[in-house]
């Protein structure tokens, strides 16, 4: 049953948004109460561990929902997926199981599960089309992750022809801008290049080390185009099917840094390392049908948004410059 059929309307709902604090969950709170909701309730990692389903019912049973919009994961860029896979292999997919589960035993009416593009297949044809998704093996510096993530659409739909569970799955592209992570062991490509090159700037370095050949492209979707999309979602579908969400705009790692350089205002010379990985060699999404089904399309300008989140970071660093002891 959609939520348009449903006699309460949806702003009545409570809503539990797992990961509510980090990066994507703030803007999707956000969105959440811009579109109407008012009950809206964000745990913290330190009260409920999701990887316990002894916690995750805890959660439900102290927090009685209508539905859940699962954010948390651990996550990071190739360097941190080749540092802990292990540990984003085994936190992603129990997080997920137990959350599919103890949801079902408290009769959740709608759970939005948020997977990764990441779980595409190294080669898959661009752009990448939903039905492509079980067409090879994962890019190998990121497949424990993904393969964690795609298992939970793995549950996703099986509970839904079970136990005629309400499981929406999203495949977000990679995201980017302010708040995002700008760790120098975790942190994805844009934060990364934003640093490197800011801080480059700041010391006068006559040249940026990127990694691998530059060849590599990728698509970026800007963090409030993603949570305007994951709320789009949660209103308007109910299908069981994984859907994309993105900009529909592909960039060469290269071009990414040149452009990134230009606006943080670096005039040295950009070196390829090319003994590091690429990760996947292209990612691309057709995003027709977040666009045919919910009405999803991406509005910000890859550049407007990089120029947000290179303001975020000069403010950020700027702040912290301000506070250290002198």
């Amino acid at each position: 049953m959609s939520l348009k059929e449903q006699s309460v309307s949806p702003f009545d709902k409570k809503i539990i948004v797992t990961g509510g604090n980090g990066f994507l969950g703030s803007n999707v709170v956000s969105e959440l109460k811009g579109a109407g909701y008012t009950d809206i309730f964000v745990p913290r990692s330190a009260d409920y561990d999701l990887k316990d389903p002894s916690q995750v019912q805890k959660l439900l049973n102290d927090q009685p929902a209508n539905q859940v919009i699962h954010l948390a994961a651990k996550a990071g860029g190739i360097g941190a997926n080749r540092t802990w896979p292990g540990e984003y292999f085994y936190d992603n997919a129990l997080m997920g199981i137990h959350i599919i589960e103890e949801c079902r035993k408290a009769n959740i009416e709608k759970l939005v599960m948020i997977g990764t593009i990441c779980s595409y297949p190294k080669f898959t044809p661009v752009p990448f089309k939903e039905e492509d998704l079980w067409d090879g093996y994962p890019e190998e510096t990121n497949a424990p992750y993904g393969l964690a993530k795609k298992m939970q659409l793995v549950q996703a739909q099986a509970y839904r022809d079970q136990y005629g569970m309400n499981i929406i799955y999203l495949m977000p592209a990679n995201l980017y801008g302010p708040g995002d992570n700008f760790k120098t062991e975790s942190s994805h490509v844009i934060p990364a290049l934003i640093r490197k090159f800011s801080e480059a700037v700041n010391e006068n370095a006559d040249t940026v080390e990127i990694w691998g050949s530059g060849t590599a492209t990728r698509e970026f979707l800007y963090v409030d185009d993603a949570a305007r999309g994951i709320v789009l979602a949660t209103d308007n579908y109910d299908d069981k099917e994984p859907i994309n969400l993105g900009s529909g705009n592909e960039i060469s790692i290269i071009d990414l840094a040149n452009m990134i350089s230009e606006l943080v205002g670096f005039t040295g010379e950009i070196t390829l390392n090319t003994d590091m990985p690429d990760g996947q060699p292209k990612r691309s999404l057709d995003v027709t049908k977040a666009a045919q089904l919910f009405g999803f399309q991406a509005k910000t300008d890859l550049r407007v948004g990089l120029e947000n989140t290179i303001a975020y970071w000069k403010n950020k660093a700027s702040a912290a410059r301000s506070n250290e002891p002198g």
